[in-house]
């Protein structure tokens, strides 16, 4: 699979961007939605540059170019700025659930289209990746942020393999929560291993990642429907 592409800092939107939290607004909304975005990436690269710890919320406000007061108005604290990558994800994986209950295409194809879009994210570099895994281990706030839409992430996912089972593409012996969890499993554990040694993009560490996990939770060939 070839996704190469030009490096992106953590304030570039990707093209594939759909954030849910900006449809159906006025314009009003959409401009109040779209500073929040903006202090949150403008957060997300200082604290690739920085380290976490090293950044406060007036280094925030000035690489956003907007008032102290206005990012306050947004988010309750510097760790509640990362509360916005928790909904692109969770975005994320709805867009897979809504993908799997449509059956346009097949379940694997749905997994494997999730894995890569979660990793657009951590993978704009590693320094950020390792920002984000370091706030979430030394942050309780940022943990029972990150914990909430997680839960409910799992929820999902455990759903998209519920209707892989039904399609007779998933083992219908395995637990879909367990399956669920797996998948998390596999998507973090593969960003930490990737921010530690850079080499190759995070797309390839990917797709490896996803082979793997698909092939542990699939029917065997003989045991698949035709």
């Amino acid at each position: 699979m070839n996704r190469s592409h030009k490096p992106r800092t953590a304030t570039t939107p990707h093209p594939t961007e759909n954030l849910p939290h900006l449809a159906n607004m006025d314009r009003r909304q959409r401009r109040a939605a779209e500073t929040r975005l903006r202090l949150f990436r403008c957060a997300l690269q200082l604290f690739a540059l920085r380290g976490f710890p090293n950044v406060t919320v007036e280094d925030i406000t000035q690489a956003a170019d907007v008032g102290k007061g206005t990012f306050f108005n947004y988010f309750e604290s510097k760790e509640h700025v990362l509360g916005v990558m928790a909904e692109i994800q969770l975005g994320k994986v709805r867009e897979a659930a809504a993908l799997a209950e449509h059956g346009e295409q097949t379940i694997q194809a749905t997994f494997r289209h999730l894995f890569h879009r979660a990793a657009e994210e951590p993978g704009r570099s590693p320094d950020l990746a390792r920002a984000l895994i370091s706030c979430f281990l030394a942050s309780q706030a940022v943990r029972r942020l990150i914990e909430h839409n997680m839960k409910e992430g799992r929820r999902i996912v455990a759903g998209i393999v519920a209707a892989g089972q039904k399609r007779g593409e998933i083992d219908p012996r395995l637990k879909k929560e367990k399956v669920a969890i797996q998948v998390l499993q596999a998507f973090m554990g593969t960003v930490l291993f990737w921010s530690l040694h850079e080499d190759p993009p995070l797309d390839a560490w990917i797709e490896d990642s996803f082979q793997h996990f698909w092939r542990g939770v699939a029917l065997s060939g003989e045991k698949q429907k035709p």
